[in-house]
């Protein structure tokens, strides 16, 4: 399985591994990433995970197309599926 998380350039730790220093990071610089993300994912409570993560991957391109600064980057990993 595919995931898809959202950095900046300068961010020096891992969203999947290091979510909460990446996140102190963020937000100290004033990104505030997360919270940016939340005004642009259109999720429901009827959504399955895998519609849940494709909403989001959506509005994580998206915040990355409205990116006028050019400093947010997609991130991929690849997990086994359990």
């Amino acid at each position: 399985m595919e995931e898809v998380m959202i950095t900046t350039i300068d961010n020096p730790y891992d969203p999947f591994e290091e979510f909460t220093q990446w996140d102190l990071f963020d937000r100290e610089k004033g990104y505030n990433t997360t919270s940016r993300l939340g005004r642009l994912v259109d999720l429901t409570d009827d959504m399955t995970q895998q519609e849940e993560n494709e909403a989001v991957e959506r509005a994580i391109d998206r915040l990355i197309e409205l990116d006028f600064l050019d400093i947010y980057r997609k991130v991929k990993r690849t997990t086994a599926n359990t």
